[in-house]
């Protein structure tokens, strides 16, 4: 965004806040038009600023992405390597139930098939895994589950829930449920 006139980049902050918006309370079918609408834009400056819908999402998800990244960082110094993978998980899963449209976002494609380096699902990917090594390389979980393997649970958790009147309850239910499984000896 850096050399963009004041005016675009003032536009660009007002269209992500009234993104934001939409998107906490439509989900990530949020309308790119009712968006520009509520901007005081047209929908071509929108689609400037963000020519794709998971270019928007990215950008509205950026700084808590950014927050859990960090959080995976500290996680890693924790010397239960699967207490603070399944901690980070399900603060994912949390933030993804509170946010609605971060699922969306991390279900666009699995990680090895080419994710854009500077999305949120491959800055979630990266610091998932992470997590992930560690808790391997310490026996802590199964050798055989890769990071997509876990964005896919915590996804698939997230959209299975996400329309509950409280989405949290059986949300946190599959994911105990699931963790079960992260035993190393796979029982």
């Amino acid at each position: 965004m850096t050399g963009q006139r004041s005016d675009a980049r003032r536009n660009y902050a007002h269209i992500l806040a009234v993104a934001e918006a939409e998107v906490a309370d439509k989900g990530a079918q949020a309308s790119l038009e009712q968006i520009a609408r509520v901007a005081g834009v047209g929908s071509a400056t929108v689609r400037r600023h963000f020519p794709t819908r998971k270019a928007l999402l990215d950008a509205v998800f950026k700084e808590r992405v950014r927050a859990l990244c960090d959080r995976a960082r500290v996680l890693r110094g924790k010397d239960d390597s699967r207490s603070a993978l399944v901690e980070w998980l399900h603060e994912l899963l949390a933030y993804s139930l509170a946010a609605r449209g971060l699922a969306d976002v991390l279900s666009y494609e699995p990680l090895q098939d080419g994710v854009a380096q500077d999305s949120c699902a491959a800055d979630i990917g990266a610091a998932g895994d992470l997590l992930l090594r560690k808790a391997i390389d310490d026996q802590a979980v199964r050798g055989d589950i890769t990071v997509d393997d876990l964005l896919t649970l915590i996804v698939g958790i997230a959209l299975a829930t996400e329309n509950y009147t409280d989405p949290a309850t059986p949300a946190d239910r599959a994911f105990r449920l699931a963790v079960e499984g992260f035993d190393p000896t796979g029982t």
